[in-house]
């Protein structure tokens, strides 16, 4: 790879600059010399011929958007000068397609350390999940998450609350000046904080890695396809391979009715057999409520708390592929690395899911290229169209998407972004379709329909049964989950030394030239073993960061 400047795929007429470029530069690239009228930032692309108004933008090899105004040879693209396009798609134009399977042979004795459930799943965490079937509930979650927590070692460190309380003692002291002219607060043990595991030696149940509350505001008073829908949802986080079992709260009179979700945990998985521990409110007083769930809950961690970690194949990894807070150099680095580990994953026989449908608009065709079930193809096209036109029904578009922070770095249309996005599924054939909330069973690459969203994808993504998540930013994001891990892979290394509190792992030696895609794609997936084997815990773990917001199938991009 050139240190300044890259070409992605042959067919594009946009070159890619990996550092900042200055006005009056002259670029040397594949027996070409360019001009730079204008300086072209780190991540922000340039082209290579002259455009004029009109004229298709290529990039990735698709269409990525079209001039609308004259671009010389050497122009960095941007928001003035370009729009979003994609080309057309449908079955008529699909493709016959045929895959070579990465060489899986240094990875087949592989093995990680999971927690095997009796439908044949593996975990790579072991979970007890406290759920409200409404929002009514959320109150009691949350006290019995402050409960729970704290007298069995889950609590997180009281660093800020001892801050407030440094504080609070000046102030009553009555030393305001003091305090305001205080320097931050500064950690003076930051790479003991950043390493620390997770095994606390004050848990008296050493094999669960942690009890986990959610809280959400539906249940009731919307709409019954809403409630069906946090149904199906709720049911998938029961059952994914890293809960070992579940406490469900319940008003009573809600739409979402206890009877619903036994039956909703059922359909999907007719093998279930975990403990499941439901409790309604309306039955009693709260206090009977309460201390019945404390009861009970307790009795069902002892259960838990019994089985152990044991070698399981590769295979049994599902894995699910994100991106958020991207940047110009996703599509290029991070991205790639993590299709390359998908590819391996599903040579090995191992499930991965790639979702966000919003971040697959323009290459739309290639998907269904790879589809050979030419139904499941056909449910992706109208999963794909049915959403498009409810983003426009009010207005919105899939052309809306980038974000202010992608567009600063590079990511001038939603076809751009997306192109780079899709490089996360790698090159396998897509195996399976899935709609929001639909359990994954098949082996190899799934397809998952949800936005964009950081944290409804994510959701998304765990409710269907990802054991664990890989996630690209070029720019930092916190994002976590409650049941899955959720892997931070920065895109680039200086964002890794920025916030090293937050991303797990990094990609951007590729970008610099120092590793392969597929170099990073080994060292990548030889964390995963050891996170999956519970020897490493992710950044968002260690912060407790465990975002769950269900998707109300509204307008979200």
């Amino acid at each position: 790879m050139s240190a300044r400047v890259l070409k992605v795929h042959p067919a594009d007429n946009v070159i890619v600059a990996l550092r900042n470029l200055a006005a009056g530069e002259q670029i040397e690239f594949d027996n070409a010399v360019y001009d730079l009228p204008y300086a072209v930032g780190a991540k922000h692309k340039f082209v290579t011929e002259d455009r004029q108004t009109g004229d298709p933008i290529i990039m990735y090899g698709v269409l990525v958007g079209k001039a609308t105004q004259p671009i010389r040879r050497g122009e960095p693209i941007t928001t003035f000068n370009l729009k979003h396009d994609a080309d057309r798609y449908g079955l008529d134009k699909k493709q016959p397609y045929s895959w070579q399977p990465p060489d899986v042979s240094k990875w087949e004795d592989r093995t990680f350390m999971g927690y095997h459930r009796a439908d044949g799943s593996v975990g790579t965490r072991n979970y007890w999940l406290v759920v409200p079937l409404v929002f009514c509930e959320n109150r009691n979650v949350l006290i019995l998450k402050d409960a729970f927590e704290r007298e069995l070692g889950y609590a997180q460190p009281e660093t800020y609350r001892e801050q407030v309380h440094e504080l609070l003692s000046l102030y009553k002291a009555g030393d305001l000046n003091v305090i305001k002219k205080m320097e931050p607060f500064v950690d003076e043990d930051q790479n003991k904080t950043l390493h620390h595991t997770h095994q606390s030696v004050n848990r008296p149940f050493k094999n669960i890695d942690g009890i986990k509350f959610l809280t959400h505001e539906m249940g009731c008073g919307g709409t019954r396809q809403d409630s069906a829908y946090l149904c199906s949802l709720l049911a998938g986080f029961i059952n994914n391979p890293n809960v070992a079992g579940a406490t469900v709260l319940s008003l009573g009179c809600q739409h979402l009715q206890v009877d619903m979700i036994e039956a909703e945990i059922k359909r999907q998985n007719p093998k279930f057999d975990k403990p499941l521990l439901l409790f309604e409110q309306q039955a009693g007083t709260e206090y009977a409520l309460m201390s019945q769930a404390v009861k009970e809950t307790f009795l069902g961690l002892i259960e838990a708390n019994k089985i152990e970690r044991k070698p399981a194949p590769l295979s049994a990894l599902t894995v699910g592929l994100k991106c958020g807070g991207s940047d110009g150099f996703s599509g290029i680095s991070a991205n790639p690395a993590i299709g390359q580990l998908s590819d391996i994953v599903v040579g090995l026989g191992g499930k991965t899911v790639l979702a966000e449908f919003p971040e697959l608009n323009g290459v739309e065709q290639e998907l269904i290229n790879r589809t050979a079930d030419d139904a499941k193809a056909q449910k992706f096209i109208t999963l794909m169209g049915d959403y498009s036109a409810q983003a426009e029904a009010v207005g919105s578009g899939f052309d809306m998407n980038p974000s202010p922070g992608n567009i600063k770095d590079g990511l001038i249309t939603d076809a751009i972004k997306s192109a780079g996005a899709a490089k996360k599924g790698g090159t396998a054939p897509v195996a399976d379709v899935l709609d929001y909330a639909e359990p994954i069973k098949t082996p190899g690459l799934n397809l998952l329909c949800t936005p964009g969203n950081d944290v409804e994808a994510t959701t998304g993504m765990a409710g269907s049964g990802a054991n664990v998540i890989l996630f690209t930013t070029g720019l930092g994001t916190p994002t976590g989950n409650p049941v899955s891990p959720v892997v931070k892979i920065s895109t680039n290394t200086v964002l890794k030394n920025r916030m090293p509190d937050v991303i797990d792992f990094d990609s951007g030696p590729i970008v610099d030239g120092e590793q392969s895609i597929e170099q990073n794609a080994d060292a990548l997936l030889d964390y995963i073993v050891r996170l999956a084997s519970g020897e490493e815990i992710t950044q968002a773990e260690r912060l407790g960061q465990d975002d769950f917001i269900p998707w109300k199938r509204g307008v979200s991009l």
